[in-house]
């Protein structure tokens, strides 16, 4: 398994450099994982990216370099201690860096020579090609799909180019994967909305999860569906509810701060009892706080948010399989319940990309609207029922008038003071919960039965974990499991309750500075985590980083 880094200032074509080097990769049949770690700027800054890849899965980043292709010296002076002592740093001659592990070429000389001084980061795609032993076929299917055509020619070129100036450095590894997919946990989420049936989705621009807004856009056409880019997240919401009232599977997505712009609307979902999904993409608050960074800190304001009390579903997605599945679940939950279903994605997740199988979207079937209702006599739309759930006429499609109110109503719909109707309604609406605490799925449980110490994560830190579990129970010296949450709200219970009454240890791994998940066990089981791990920094850790503190700060 080998590392890349590849890094420079903001402006330098780090991202299709790497995006064309990691389907490249993908190409000969390995495992490819990358993620992106970007200062908030147009230009200059420090920007990088890590590539792992490899014949087996890879579930997590890592800091232990092979190889560095700097494009600034700034990149050489932050990441050469990470490099391995027999690694490199690919550069150009002009870089002033000293290293004996220095592979300086006139990558700028030549791209000026081929007439684009832009193509420098091509020229080094071929060279970390010929350093791997890789050959350069299908480069120019891969070329295609990334660069206009008026410049197709040159970019072939400079990777030609460089690929003849390398030697090989490395075995070649013999990759078997080549028919996976290479997606981020973003497309992965905006794919399986198409495939649960989305037709509209709103949402005013915020990073991290604009690229779920950009990939529906480009699909529009051929999925069928409309993207408004609404005039702030309140308008967003709004629409998204009215489309969903009107009988459309609806959608809108947003970060932390815009998510705190939508709570009432959020209510308004519960109390009206229209699907809704919405997905908060976080990053590290409160406010602004850093805008391309990642963060876990948004779990327990989006199970309380809106005043008031209604049934919601919350899922934290763990790596971009489960974002396809739990998305297209999350319509059908949203649709069989008639509730809100909050998806919780982060920067990491959202905009790191990984190979996986194939999706099948057969695997998951979304309900159609509640038509139980015969059509005879007054139509009753919330009429009291044991499970919570009333037929749901779509305005329009029947000769029933179909009323909805943020106010307090009646079976009807009708505004109402009735103490007696408030708890009805009330009581009607969180019945919905018994029948959601029967579709909760367990938490993956990572590891073996022979264990002392139990870790518990959530979301995007299943990668790390996994790789965390294997570092650590192979050396022997302790005996981990974990249980990574993906639903989350209801908390599921059962495997919980039984792990942890076996573990002597039981440590909490998280991003965020309060331990969210650990408070939320506590508060639901009485559950007490022994110890804590947690990063808010708006870095990711990684699996090397939670096997290390496991061992440095005695949580073994």
């Amino acid at each position: 398994m080998y590392n890349l880094l590849i890094g420079g200032a903001a402006g330098q074509g780090i991202d299709t450099t790497v995006a064309i080097l990691e389907k490249l990769l993908k190409r000969s049949g390995y495992h490819v994982f990358t993620i992106r770690d970007f200062m908030s700027r147009v230009r200059g800054g420090h920007n990088f990216s890590l590539i792992r890849f490899g014949t087996e899965p890879i579930y997590s980043h890592s800091s232990h370099l092979d190889g560095i292709v700097a494009l600034d010296n700034e990149t050489i002076v932050l990441h050469q201690d990470q490099l391995k002592e027999n690694g490199f740093i690919l550069c150009d001659s002009k870089l002033s860096a000293e290293d004996p592990r220095l592979i300086k070429v006139d990558m700028d000389g030549i791209a000026k020579r081929l007439g684009n001084p832009r193509v420098s980061g091509i020229i080094a795609v071929g060279i970390l090609l010929k350093l791997f032993g890789e050959t350069l076929d299908g480069t120019e299917d891969i070329l295609r799909a990334f660069v206009k055509q008026q410049y197709f020619d040159i970019n072939l070129k400079a990777v030609q180019a460089g690929y003849q100036i390398a030697e090989k450095r490395y075995q070649h590894l013999d990759g078997q994967y080549s028919g996976w997919m290479l997606i981020s946990g973003s497309k992965a989420v905006a794919l399986g909305a198409v495939a649960a049936g989305l037709r509209f989705y709103s949402a005013y621009p915020m990073s991290p999860s604009t690229s779920i807004m950009e990939t529906l856009a480009s699909m529009g056409d051929a999925a069928s569906l409309v993207v408004e880019q609404a005039e702030d997240e309140i308008a967003a919401i709004n629409m998204v509810i009215g489309a969903s009232y009107a009988g459309a599977r609806a959608m809108t997505g947003t970060s932390g701060g815009g998510f705190s712009l939508m709570v009432e609307a959020l209510g308004l979902s519960g109390m009206a009892e229209i699907p809704l999904v919405v997905i908060d993409v976080q990053r590290p608050g409160p406010v602004t706080g850093l805008p391309t960074r990642t963060e876990q800190s948004d779990l327990k304001f989006v199970i309380s948010a809106s005043q008031g009390e209604f049934p919601r579903m919350v899922i934290a997605l763990r790596n971009p399989s489960d974002a396809f599945y739990q998305t297209m679940r999350a319509f059908h939950l949203a649709e069989k319940y008639q509730i809100p279903v909050i998806l919780l994605s982060d920067q990491y997740l959202g905009d790191a990309s990984a190979t996986v199988e194939p999706f099948d979207p057969e695997k998951i079937q979304v309900a159609d609207p509640a038509s139980e209702y015969n059509g005879e006599g007054e139509y009753l739309r919330y009429r009291y029922s044991e499970n919570g759930i009333t037929p749901r006429l779509i305005p329009g499609k029947s000769k029933h008038l179909v009323l909805i109110d943020s106010d307090e109503h009646d079976e009807r719909g009708w505004i109402t003071e009735s103490a007696e109707v408030r708890t009805q309604m009330m009581d009607k609406r969180m019945k919905k919960i018994e029948g959601l605490k029967q579709e909760l799925l367990e938490p993956d449980f990572i590891g073996s039965d022979d264990f002392d110490t139990l870790l518990l994560r959530w979301g995007s830190t299943w990668g790390p974990i996994a790789e965390a579990v294997q570092l650590l129970n192979h050396d022997q010296r302790t005996h981990c499991a974990a249980l990574v949450f993906g639903d989350i709200y209801p908390l599921p219970q059962k495997l919980l309750k039984e792990k942890a009454s076996k573990a002597k240890h039981i440590v909490n791994v998280e991003q965020n500075a309060t331990g969210q998940l650990a408070g939320l066990i506590r508060e639901e089981t009485g559950i007490v985590c022994t110890g804590s791990i947690l990063k808010y920094d708006g870095r990711q850790i990684s699996g090397e980083e939670i096997a290390d503190r496991i061992y440095k700060e005695g949580l073994k």
